[in-house]
């Protein structure tokens, strides 16, 4: 088996993803990362997903990006509620300023020491919140700089191949193929304001996006949300 390296956050897409790698029949090697975000309780949704699929390897990386701040999610800056997203353009201030260059360059360095060739991430093009590091020119010049960056490229003995198989599915299209895989959403968390255990609030972008999905997909929710939302 070819090993492939997974950011998994815990949430709905990075689920499906690590599912789609698995019926490709590659070794997944999941990544997750403690950077100082509010919603933490997501890593408890990395854990279970991880387990419920059967992956054997589960890193989990702490980078403290609260030192910069910047962000509602690792900041004290509110995160924005009932937001009208089919008027919005705007990047939210949930945007982590370079999260996914961040991420993605961990994974960068997980491979070359794994002999993988592959990572997996679980941006979007459609159904998400606007932010830069999302959209398939992103992800190609990052493919590009992948090749350029390490001891295994410059040799030729690696040549890294960035996947991102959500990138034009709309969240109602993702909950499909992923209940198609067996992924169990119940086990995920996507709310930005979260409470524990795992309860959501109903009203930030993503869990809009997330029951919006939800409903288009004609498949019953089962996040827990709060009572008001």
């Amino acid at each position: 088996m070819k090993n492939a390296i997974v950011l998994v956050s815990g949430g709905l897409d990075s689920a499906t993803v690590a599912a789609i790698a698995k019926s490709q029949g590659f070794e997944v090697h999941a990544l997750s990362f403690d950077y100082g975000q509010r919603h933490k309780i997501e890593l408890d949704a990395a854990r279970r997903v991880v387990a419920s699929l059967g992956i054997r390897h589960h890193a989990v990386t702490a980078i403290d990006l609260r030192q910069f701040g910047g962000s509602a999610l690792t900041a004290d800056i509110v995160v924005p509620k009932d937001r009208d997203l089919s008027s919005a353009h705007d990047i939210p201030v949930t945007y982590v300023p370079a999260r996914n260059t961040i991420f993605l360059s961990f994974a960068l360095a997980y491979a070359e020491v794994v002999g993988a060739e592959d990572v997996f991430i679980g941006v979007n093009a459609l159904d998400y919140s606007g932010y830069p590091d999302c959209r398939p020119e992103f992800i190609a010049a990052f493919e590009t700089l992948a090749n350029l960056a390490t001891k295994a490229g410059v040799e030729g003995k690696q040549h890294l191949k960035i996947h991102a198989p959500l990138m034009q599915l709309d969240k109602a299209a993702i909950i499909r193929r992923g209940t198609e895989l067996g992924v169990d959403y119940a086990l995920t968390l996507s709310c930005y304001d979260p409470q524990p255990p795992n309860i959501a609030c109903g009203t930030c972008d993503s869990c809009q996006l997330r029951a919006k999905g939800f409903a288009e997909a004609g498949i019953p929710d089962p996040t827990i949300y709060r009572p008001t939302a």
